[in-house]
């Protein structure tokens, strides 16, 4: 006897926020949501079972819109919890459209009343449900398996309203049982993780070289943890369900704060306007400020082409094409992991930062390997847990022609076809080499000073790129990745544009040229 959109509707009330606390605190052991889920829907259908017995054993009669009821009759009502009411009215319900019914008024313990429809044959109510969903309802596991999810988002939202409750990474806990953390314990914290070279170490490895006691090892794992989670000295680094820490002071600068070249500023345009070849070709571009397309990757190993920005930032895009292969976490901001190089076995620290979606710690392992922006990079899992394995397919030193980025005396960039030596292989519509690094950093600066508007900016490099190509054509691709040396931008922005302003000729494939009599 329970009501079919029972655990759609359900919201989390006192009583239930006073069931989990109670479990807690038996179990002394901090919980998920998810963990926290499962406690509700028990103590949700025990009090059901419970409330059920009681009107068994009691006089009132079960409510059903078809029934036939008199003044003084009490009647209990599934829909409203069981609740139990006096029938103290009776009449004739006035509806044309519908065959002759009754309305009885009803008088609830808290002195309010309702109306409900009575002898009405042909209503929802009157048919209990089937008794495989009745069943599926009553279920613990059938109910976590389709309702698990929201029924966590719910408790989660609930007891982060709640100031008896805290959370770290993920797991929930009594305040009122938090051992006491005082700041001497944070200080031989703060030196372990400075021996370590700041870490990352687990709370319980710093327990045991601080001498934290532990009466009750669980309970003082989560109450150092929660400590060191307020103290703004320390980052918690740790991928889902493993709790890391590291020094927030020795962590890199570009971990903490996002590197210039991949800071955007959104720009609106038509997304309408872009065609399907445009869409496929942002997909493939694999972008991390482009939208997710709907179709998830088909495979464990994902390839990429490295455009400037995250060159010259040691980093790599988290979007759609490389997400799945990266550690995440419930809350950190920052993940520690380890890089590994696919060719020689090298280990090398990475870290996941996930409000500016991209991973660190690439810039040393781009010089050794002698990538340039439009180099080919690949990717696939570990063979442990938080590893990621990267490879780029190089090849001995050889000089070759490649499209260049060169700043000029007067400061402005110039495209140019240069030789340069390169030692691996590129996408030759991406590759931008580019020498003098700190020169188009000055070039940066002076268009974010300047402001320039990003058609401005496309117009120019399509007329540099233009020039270096027999015909006079630029595919879209190459035009992306010539624009991210000047400045960040997804392709979106810039496909819009080629595709709504008459200057931009299509001249089949995604290659355009300049009209410059329209422009």
């Amino acid at each position: 006897m329970i009501r079919d959109t029972y655990w759609e509707d359900l919201t989390i009330t006192d009583e239930d926020i006073e069931a989990l606390y109670t479990h807690l605190l038996e179990t002394e052991t901090p919980m998920t949501p998810e963990e926290l889920a499962e406690v509700l829907v028990n103590f949700r259908l025990a009090e059901e079972r419970r409330k059920l017995e009681q009107q068994r054993v009691g006089d009132a009669t079960l409510y059903l819109p078809k029934g036939h009821y008199q003044p003084g009759e009490r009647l209990v009502f599934p829909a409203r919890h069981w609740e139990e009411g006096e029938v103290v009215a009776v009449r004739e319900a006035h509806n044309p459209t519908m065959p002759p019914f009754k309305v009885i008024r009803v008088r609830f313990s808290d002195g309010s009343e309702r109306e409900f429809a009575a002898g009405l044959e042909e209503h929802p109510l009157n048919n209990p449900l089937p008794a495989s969903k009745a069943e599926a309802l009553m279920n613990t596991a059938k109910v976590l398996a389709v309702y698990g999810g929201s029924l966590a988002e719910r408790i989660a939202e609930a007891l982060a309203a709640n100031d008896e409750f805290v959370r770290i990474a993920g797991r929930w806990f009594p305040r009122a049982l938090l051992s006491e953390v005082h700041v001497g314990h944070l200080n031989l914290a703060e030196a372990v993780l400075d021996m370590a070279h700041g870490g990352p170490l687990s709370t319980v490895e710093i327990m045991r070289q601080i001498d934290f006691p532990a009466d009750s090892p669980k309970l003082a794992e989560f109450s150092l943890a929660y400590a060191l989670q307020e103290s703004e000295k320390f980052d918690e680094v740790g991928p889902a369900g493993e709790v890391l820490w590291f020094l927030r002071s020795m962590e890199p600068r570009w971990v903490q704060e996002t590197p210039p070249t991949l800071r955007y500023r959104p720009l609106e345009y038509d997304r309408d306007a872009l065609t399907p070849e445009m869409l496929a070709l942002e997909a493939e571009l694999g972008d991390e400020l482009s939208p997710d397309p709907t179709e998830p990757p088909s495979s464990s190993k994902t390839e990429l082409r490295l455009i400037y920005p995250h060159w010259r930032a040691g980093t790599l895009p988290l979007s759609h094409k490389t997400r799945f292969l990266f550690p995440t976490a419930y809350e950190a901001p920052r993940v520690r992991f380890t890089w590994v190089d696919g060719q020689t076995g090298e280990e090398f620290p990475g870290w996941v930062v996930r409000p500016g979606k991209y991973v660190y710690g690439l810039e040393k392992w781009y010089e050794k390997k002698g990538l340039i922006p439009g180099s080919l990079v690949a990717l696939k899992p570990g063979k442990a847990s938080g590893q990621v394995i990267i490879e780029a397919y190089t090849h001995h030193p050889k000089r070759d022609w490649v499209r260049s980025l060169l700043v000029g005396r007067d400061g402005e960039p110039v495209f140019a076809m240069l030789k340069q030596t390169v030692t691996a292989e590129f996408d030759e519509r991406m590759v931008v080499a580019v020498p003098a690094p700190e020169a188009v950093d000055a070039v940066w600066q002076k268009v974010a000073k300047e402001r320039t508007p990003l058609e401005k900016l496309v117009v120019s490099v399509l007329r540099e790129l233009a020039k270096l190509t027999p015909q006079g054509h630029v595919h879209a691709m190459g035009l992306y990745a010539a624009v991210n040396t000047l400045r960040r931008c997804p392709p979106g922005p810039i496909f819009a544009l080629l595709a709504t302003r008459p200057w931009f000729i299509h001249v089949g494939d995604l290659h355009f040229r300049l009209d410059e009599s329209a422009n």
